[in-house]
């Protein structure tokens, strides 16, 4: 297969790396708003430098495009895929708004052209066990859910105003996992935040951490918190209870957690340093995944419209946070 890759900052890197040994593809194209940086790539991988134009015009087209741009150009890209017939891969989110992410899901949908989204932790081993754990009823009747991402360190000041906020952001993973592993829909959110940390975050009207409480379809309550300031480590988890039994996903000897138990476990040795590392093998398996996708090999795991439904449920946090009351999800458009 012939791949196009659109973006080479560090997701864009490690995905060229993936696509470079992967035995389906036969040829990679990379490119970047920064041709010295593609170039860079494209020597690292074995790949071939062109310019965004090639990847849409003449015979050279690519059998499909993975996105890994600035968020800004994903709908822009997404739309063009499906202008000229090619599948994409891209990123999450397709846009930072309700009306950009419609409107690249309808070019997609009027072409019937495939788009798979980037939520890499459908992908990875933990969070598929205790999706299956949940639906084969293992846990019993589901009452709570616990989500939690944790950066380390924030991000550069620049990127806050770009980044469309922790909800959008960050959450939007929590909040997407949270409906694939139970099952549920979520019915209603109350959140809240606090820039108590450092002026970036104030000066770019965002939070440096966040909290929100999800009432499911069912009734199960869960919640969801974020923070761009966590010293200890990286630390992504979600717990579930239920009336039979409790599961953790990304508890190990690698969670940034330390007992206050005398005889509990101590700090980690070697704390996860960030999302890459923790979900690498997770970033391949989509990659993967979505190249079965292309050669009709596998159904779309994860489509636009699942994008869709995790944004909505962030611009219902960015509501309840401003408006400080609970947001029914019949409130956001684009049910």
């Amino acid at each position: 297969m012939r791949i196009g890759l659109i973006g080479t900052g560090r997701i864009g890197t490690f995905h060229a790396e993936v696509l470079s040994r992967h035995p389906a593809v036969g040829s990679l194209l990379v490119t970047d708003a920064d041709p010295e940086r593609a170039a860079a790539v494209a020597t690292r991988t074995g790949a071939t430098a062109v310019t965004v134009d090639a990847m849409f015009t003449g015979g050279g087209l690519p059998d499909a495009l993975v996105i890994c741009s600035a968020t800004a150009a994903h709908a822009p890209l997404i739309a063009r895929a499906a202008r000229v017939g090619l599948p994409a891969f891209c990123e999450k989110p397709i846009a930072l708004d309700l009306p950009g992410t419609l409107g690249a899901l309808a070019e997609v949908e009027a072409a019937g052209s495939v788009l798979q989204l980037g939520f890499m932790r459908r992908f990875d081993a933990g969070y598929a066990a205790a999706r299956a754990a949940v639906r084969e009823g293992r846990l019993g009747r589901l009452h709570t859910v616990r989500a939690a991402t944790s950066d380390p360190a924030p991000p550069p000041a620049a990127y806050l105003p770009l980044s469309g906020g922790l909800y959008r952001d960050c959450l939007v993973h929590d909040f997407d996992i949270l409906r694939w592993v139970t099952g549920r829909e979520v019915r209603e959110v109350y959140a809240a935040g606090s820039d108590a940390g450092p002026a970036m975050f104030r000066e770019a009207g965002d939070v440096d951490t966040a909290a929100v409480l999800l009432t499911l379809d069912d009734g199960t309550l869960a919640t969801a918190t974020a923070t761009r300031c966590n010293g200890a480590g990286y630390d992504v988890r979600m717990e579930l209870a239920g009336e039979l039994d409790q599961l953790a996903v990304g508890l190990d000897d690698r969670t940034p957690l330390t007992s206050a138990e005398p005889d509990g476990p101590g700090a980690p040795p070697k704390p996860w340093p960030g999302f890459l590392e923790r979900f690498a093998p997770a970033y391949e398996a989509e990659l993967d995944a979505f190249l079965r996708v292309v050669r009709g090999e596998l159904a779309n795991p994860c489509d636009g419209r699942e994008a869709l439904h995790a944004l909505r449920i962030a611009e219902a946090c960015e509501v309840s946070r401003r408006e400080r009351r609970p947001v029914a999800m019949a409130e956001i458009p684009g049910g």
